[in-house]
């Protein structure tokens, strides 16, 4: 037995021995509700609502959220201060429906907001609301101009004004061309052409207004060069195509633009740039003093540049360029420094993301952040405190902390203190932070962070039901293992049941399988059934940080360029060995699922390392190369430029299943579209395999979005492994 594995059993036994007395203190109380699959995927959410959408007034004075507590089901508005832990409801309780989108208006005296079919401004002082209109439609990207006379939104796939004084809405862009379609499912559903983000936009704007309110950049996306795509719909009274636009890798793409429209002349210029349909757009913002900056990757991922230009030279110049041809899907993001002069940038320039200082013009970025840690996101720039505060893989890969670095650089200090998961919205004058933080244990709550030496979090919400806090939801072990003949250790997420008895022999499960998951975040759905197979049915639950995972270097996110299920396999190998060291494992009872690149891990795994696992689950799993979605080019690039990368489909190995199979799709899944598991099922009919496979008629690649999909589904997942597995200890 390996000596950390040793080292491992006696934690364990220690740990048991530490609560014992806790459980027998406990005895004489009431036995918990056990946890379900039908209470994982039910309403009301047994983890409650998360606050969501903070947003700093802009005196640095309070922060508005959305959010629903037990005493107000609907979502609604609510503030704190910055100095306070205790929140309050903006709207009356008389005030019912749900609010969506808000903004405040640039002096802070007010609130502009969505609730129900309604845009409403309310007024801090008084509390007096004001309908702006009504019958708004599909409205969203809310915003209001930086003079504060204008209310913008997108509404029917354009740009559209409002005064803030009143009058009728202008409709200021009429580019809009309806869907191709008419059922409105998946991904690729859209407009063929819209004011808005484009099909895999990240988080990209979808127009921005200049600060002198006199321009706005819009992105424009049109689509109508991209082929057609038709899948049968069954659920209507007669069986129909549901076609979009989809293009797969080597197909046309959509072209992706920025407009400038001005105000005055009610006038929209396109920004001409070349290979709009072969390039996403990042970012575009506007500076202080009046310059765009257009932030473009190349789809592939191999190509980015840097554009400024203002309204008064508006032919875009090349502020910098980066070209390399290893890369994959990209963390990559920009923003303007505070005083405009720079432009922050988050790139890979060498082995880690880190946060570099681009002056327009100048041959070399200047890097800002160091280590053996990679940038997560965005800078957050502030004039007052002449700083960046960013999110970092430091000190540990399975979390994400907030630090602040000085606007030349130099050392960072790392600002949040619990473990977690971290995403900053950072004050106005720099002073303070709202954080949206989640752990293993603890979903998504609002907390407010001074920056001041020896501050910590504040928390402002709870969210979770009393149902949520009976439950004993188990902390994961984060473990750091050999990977095969790597030297870069390879990292591990593993569930213990509780009370582990090290006498006897416990089946394990890898899932959800896919990269970035050795994380210390709230899973969601995900997250509970993980505690539900380790709680109530007595599985030991891992998850790997196979390669293309991030926070480990460039060259082991990169392994994974054209090599999905290849090397990936070997990672989940190593975890294998390493989890049938432990003596309470039964090395006979292994099992593996996942979604997407998941489920493409889970059928690979059993196909091309037969009994590694002796049972899977694959859900929407992604088999075939020529099906792939036209963002996927950045790891399978093209098949006219790479043939040999489009011959590694799943078909050729399905003579090879001999463990127990179970595939799961949406027969409305655009992204990686039924028909590949179709024609996967039909290899294995052909040669006489055994499996099963699972559908939902309306689902897409999400199939568990819907409840009564997810009850079925999961508890087919579950079934499966309990089938030829069992669960618990022998």
């Amino acid at each position: 037995m390996h000596s950390f594995a040793r080292t491992l059993v006696a934690r364990l036994v220690a740990c048991l021995t530490a609560v014992a007395p806790s459980l027998l203190a406990a005895q004489g109380t009431p036995a918990r509700t056990p946890l379900t699959i039908e209470r994982i995927t039910a309403g009301p959410p047994l983890a409650g609502a998360a606050p969501a959408s903070p947003l700093w007034s802009p005196d640095s004075k309070v922060v508005a959220f959305l959010w629903s507590d037990a005493a107000h089901p609907d979502r609604s508005l609510w503030l704190v201060d910055r100095a306070g832990t205790a929140p309050r409801r903006l709207l009356p309780a008389t005030s019912t429906g749900r609010v969506g989108e808000f903004v405040w208006t640039p002096d802070g005296s007010a609130i502009v907001f969505v609730q129900q079919d309604s845009l409403w401004r309310i007024t801090l002082t008084t509390g007096a609301r004001s309908a702006l209109l009504s019958r708004i439609g599909d409205l969203s990207e809310l915003a209001v101009s930086p003079n504060g006379t204008t209310v913008s939104f997108l509404r029917d796939g354009d740009l559209w004004l409002l005064p803030m004084a009143g009058g009728a809405p202008l409709r200021a862009t009429n580019v809009a061309v309806a869907p191709l379609g008419t059922i409105a499912l998946g991904t690729y559903y859209g407009r063929d052409v819209e004011i808005g983000g484009a099909t895999w936009s990240g988080p990209s704007p979808a127009y921005a207004w200049s600060a002198d309110s006199r321009t706005i950049a819009v992105h424009y996306v049109d689509r109508r060069g991209v082929p057609r795509f038709s899948m049968p719909y069954y659920l209507g009274d007669t069986v129909q195509m549901n076609t979009l636009r989809r293009g797969a890798p080597g197909q046309a793409n959509e072209v992706r633009k920025i407009g400038l429209y001005d105000v005055t002349a009610k006038t929209l210029a396109m920004v001409e740039l070349p290979d709009s349909s072969r390039t996403r757009i990042v970012n575009f913002a506007w500076s202080t003093t009046g310059t765009l900056m257009i932030d473009r990757e190349s789809d592939d991922a191999i190509d980015r540049t840097i554009h400024v230009l203002t309204v008064a030279t508006p032919t875009p110049r090349l502020a910098w360029q980066d070209h390399r041809e290893t890369r994959v899907y990209n963390d990559i993001a920009s923003a303007w420094s505070a005083d405009g002069q720079s432009i922050v940038l988050t790139g890979d320039l060498d082995d880690r993301y880190r946060l570099y200082r681009v002056v327009p013009g100048d041959a070399a970025p200047v890097a800002l952040t160091s280590g053996p840690h990679d940038v997560a996101g965005a800078g957050i720039p502030r004039a007052a405190t002449q700083s960046i505060d960013y999110v970092s893989s430091a000190p540990r890969p399975s979390e994400r902390h907030v630090f602040r670095v000085g606007v030349r650089g130099g050392v960072s200090r790392q600002l949040t203190t619990m473990p977690g998961t971290h995403a900053p919205f950072v004050s106005p004058d720099g002073r303070t932070i709202a954080l949206l933080l989640s752990s293993d244990r603890q979903p998504t709550e609002l907390y407010l962070l001074d920056v001041r030496p020896g501050a910590v979090e504040r928390r402002i919400t709870t969210s979770t039901t009393p149902e949520f806090a009976a439950v004993p939801w188990i902390a994961p072990t984060y473990l750091s293992i050999k990977n095969g003949s790597d030297t870069l250790p390879l990292r591990i997420r593993v569930f213990f049941p509780p009370n582990i008895d090290s006498t006897k022999h416990y089946p394990v499960l890898f899932g959800p399988a896919y990269s970035n998951t050795v994380r210390n975040r709230w899973g969601g759905m995900n997250g509970m059934l993980q505690q539900y197979l380790a709680l109530e049915k007595g599985y030991i639950v891992v998850q790997v940080d196979v390669r293309g995972s991030t926070g480990y270097g460039r060259e082991f996110r990169e392994k994974f360029l054209m090599d999905w299920g290849g090397g990936d396999l070997n990672d989940l190998e190593s975890a294998v060995t390493y989890m049938k060291t432990l003596p309470f494992v039964d090395a006979s009872r292994f099992g593996i699922w996942g979604s997407s690149y998941g489920g493409t891990l889970t059928v690979y795994s059993l196909l091309k390392k037969p009994g590694l696992f002796q049972a899977g689950v694959a859900g929407a799993a992604a088999t075939d190369p020529y099906l792939f979605g036209s963002d996927d080019v950045a790891i399978v690039r093209r098949p006219q430029s790479h043939p040999a990368t489009f011959t590694r489909g799943a078909l050729p190995y399905a003579g090879n299943l001999r463990d127990h199979l179970l595939l799961i799709h949406g027969m409305q899944d655009d992204v990686v579209p039924f028909s590949s598991a179709v024609a996967l099922a039909e290899e294995f009919m052909k040669q006489g395999k055994d499996f099963d496979f699972a559908f939902a008629p309306a689902a897409t690649h999400g199939w568990t979005q819907r409840p009564y999909y997810a009850t079925y589904l999961l508890r087919k997942l579950v079934a499966h492994f309990d089938r030829y597995l069992g669960p618990g200890p022998r």
